[in-house]
C-alpha cells in the first residue's frame, strides 16, 4: 500500500533525522573513494585486477567482521554512543593512511581500509535502523531512502573529489615502465602512493569534527517496541523465526556484491570497451553513474509516496538485468552507457531492502540491523569474482556475476519482503525520557 497519507516523520524528530542524515553523506567519502584507490593503487603497486580489487575485499570484510560486536555494543550503549565509536574508529582508520603511503606496504592500506571500514561498519549499525522508527512505520522506507539520498549526493561528490587530488593523470605502459631505470620506476611509484596523504588527513579531520558535533548535540534514545508472537515452532523472540529478514540479508548480500562490483570496474570497463580512454577520461563514466545513483534516490522517495516500496524494488531490479545484459552482449559505447545507467537502477536497493527486512522485529531491530550490514560483506566477495573472471578472460565477461546477483534481488522484491510475523504489540518505539548525551 502506497503511503501518501502518512507523514514521512513527526515533529519532534525532526532535528535527530537531520544530524542522523549528515552521516548518510559523510560515510560515502570512505566508501566511494574505493573506486577511485582500485585504479590508483593498482598503478601505484602495479597490481592485477584480482589484488586490486582485494581493496574492496579489505573494506567490506571489515564490515562483515564488525557487525555483529557493534549491535551488541549498541545495545548496552545506545544508539548516540555507538555512533560516536564508529566515527572515532573512521578518524583513526582514515589516518592510518598517512604512514602506508610513507612505508608504501599494499598490505598496510588494506589495513587501514579495513579500520576504517570497522568504524563505518557502527556508523550503519546505528543509523539505518535509527531512521526506519524515527517516524510511522509505514514510511519508514521512504524515510530511509530520503536519509540515503544525502549518502548518494556524497558518493557523486567523492570520485570528482579523488579525481581531483588523488588521480595524477600519469600513466605508463608496460613497455614503458619497462624502458625505465629502477630508479625511475621507484620514484613513480612513491609519487602515486604519496598522493592519498592529504586527502585522507582532510577526511579523519572531519570525522572528527561531525564527532564533536553530535557528542554536543542532544539525540534522544529510542526503544523498539515488542514482538506480540512468532509463528508456531519457533522460539519466541527468535531472530530466525523472521524469514523475510533472512531472505533480505541474502538479498542485500547480492545487492551490495552487485553496486560495489560495478562501480569498482567502471574505470576499467571505460578503458577497456573505448580504447584509447585515460584514466581521468573514464572516471567521468564513474562520476555519470554515482549522479544516477543520487537521481535515482531522491527520485525514488518521491515515487514511493505513491507506489508501493516492493513495487518499485522490483521495477528497478528488472532494469538492472536489462542493463547489465546490455553490458554483456553489447559493443561499443552501448555498454559503458547502460553500466553508467546501472547507478540510477541501483539507487533505492540498499535503503528499501534494509527498511524492509526490519519490518515487525521489535526488539530485534538492532540484531536484524547488525545482520544486514554483516550482508555487506558481499562487496567484498563479489567484485574478488569479478576480479578473477577479469583476469582469466576479459572484463565484460565478469558482469555475469551481478547478472546473477540482480535475479535474487528481483525474487525478494517479489515474493520474499514479505514478513510471516504478525505487527507489534503496543507502541513502535518509545523515546527515552532523559536524552542521550
Amino acid at each position: 500500500m502506497a503511503t501518501g497519507n502518512v507523514p514521512i516523520t513527526e515533529r519532534r524528530f525532526v532535528v535527530p533525522l537531520v544530524l542522523v542524515t549528515s552521516l548518510f553523506f559523510l560515510w560515502a567519502l570512505g566508501v566511494n573513494l574505493n573506486d577511485i584507490l582500485i585504479p590508483h593503487l593498482k598503478k601505484a603497486f602495479g597490481l592485477s585486477d584480482f589484488r586490486s580489487s582485494l581493496i574492496q575485499s579489505a573494506f567490506f570484510g571489515g564490515y562483515f567482521i564488525a557487525a555483529l560486536p557493534a549491535g551488541w555494543l549498541m545495545q548496552r550503549v545506545g544508539y548516540k554512543r555507538g555512533i560516536l565509536i564508529g566515527l572515532l574508529v573512521c578518524a583513526t582508520g582514515a589516518f592510518l593512511f598517512i604512514p602506508a603511503a610513507s612505508v608504501r606496504v599494499y598490505g598496510f592500506f588494506l589495513f587501514a581500509l579495513f579500520v576504517m571500514a570497522c568504524g563505518q561498519c557502527f556508523l550503519e549499525v546505528a543509523a539505518n535502523p535509527y531512521v526506519t522508527i524515527l517516524g510511522p512505520s509505514a514510511s519508514s522506507e521512504r524515510r530511509l531512502n530520503l536519509a540515503q539520498s544525502f549518502n548518494s549526493v556524497g558518493a557523486v561528490i567523492t570520485p570528482f573529489l579523488g579525481a581531483a587530488f588523488i588521480l595524477s593523470g600519469i600513466e605508463y605502459t608496460p613497455e614503458q615502465l619497462g624502458a625505465m631505470s629502477g630508479d625511475q620506476v621507484l620514484a613513480y611509484r612513491v609519487s602515486e602512493a604519496s598522493m592519498v596523504k592529504v586527502p585522507y588527513l582532510v577526511i579523519a579531520g572531519i570525522f572528527l569534527f561531525v564527532a564533536a558535533l553530535i557528542f554536543l548535540s542532544k539525540l534522544p534514545e529510542i526503544t523498539e517496541g515488542t514482538v506480540e508472537e512468532v509463528p508456531a515452532g519457533k522460539e519466541r523472540g527468535s531472530i530466525w523465526a523472521h524469514g523475510h529478514l533472512v531472505k533480505g540479508v541474502l538479498a542485500q548480500f547480492f545487492y551490495v556484491g552487485a553496486q560495489v562490483g560495478v562501480a569498482s570496474f567502471v574505470i576499467r570497463f571505460a578503458e577497456h570497451a573505448i580504447p584509447g580512454t585515460g584514466e581521468k577520461v573514464a572516471a567521468h563514466y564513474l562520476q555519470m553513474h554515482l549522479v544516477g545513483f543520487m537521481i535515482g534516490r531522491f527520485a525514488g522517495s518521491a515515487i514511493m509516496k505513491y507506489v508501493p516500496a516492493p513495487r518499485l524494488l522490483s521495477l528497478f531490479a528488472g532494469g538492472s538485468l536489462i542493463s547489465v545484459l546490455v553490458v554483456l552482449l553489447g559493443s561499443g559505447t552501448a555498454p559503458v552507457w547502460a553500466v553508467v545507467l546501472l547507478g540510477f537502477f541501483h539507487s533505492i536497493m540498499f535503503p528499501t531492502i534494509f527498511a524492509l527486512s526490519l519490518k515487525n522485529l521489535g526488539p530485534l531491530t538492532k540484531l536484524g540491523s547488525s545482520l544486514l550490514v554483516m550482508s555487506i560483506i558481499g562487496g567484498a566477495v563479489c567484485p574478488a569474482i569479478m576480479g578473477l573472471v577479469s583476469d582469466a578472460s576479459d572484463i565484460q565477461k565478469a558482469f555475469v556475476v551481478p547478472l546473477i546477483c540482480y535475479i535474487y534481488v528481483l525474487y525478494f522484491a517479489a515474493r520474499g519482503y514479505r514478513p510471516a510475523t504478525p505487527v507489534l504489540a503496543g507502541k513502535p518505539i518509545e523515546v527515552a525520557t532523559s536524552e542521550a548525551r
